[in-house]
């Protein structure tokens, strides 16, 4: 992220609360998730991102086992989280097979 979409991000996060905060009658979720995805050429890249950042959060890493081949960690902030989240190739894989057939059966 660049520092102008930091910027634009936490901008918008606390103008978001402030107008949350003017409109008491406006309704809102439970809780909320902020997602952060990498983008890096490999496993090994994804997991050694989600690693620094799971540090700098102080939080552990969880490796979802089974289907979703995802890498991940996160902190809460009362009902909000910032999660970090690495899709391993395995799951792209599966995904990406799956989606292929998008389109191809037609309902009569």
């Amino acid at each position: 992220m660049t520092d102008d979409n930091r910027t634009a991000l936490i901008t918008g996060l606390r103008d978001l609360a402030t107008f949350l905060e003017a409109n008491p009658g406006l309704p809102v979720p439970r809780n909320t998730t902020i997602h952060y995805f990498p983008r890096q050429p490999s496993d090994v890249d994804l997991c050694a991102e989600i690693d620094q950042i799971a540090a700098q959060l102080g939080s552990t890493v969880h490796v979802d086992e089974g289907p979703h081949g995802h890498y991940r960690t996160s902190l809460h902030f009362g009902p909000v989280e910032y999660r970090a989240v690495a899709i391993l190739s395995a799951a792209r894989a599966r995904y990406a097979a799956h989606d292929s057939y998008h389109g191809c059966v037609q309902p009569e």
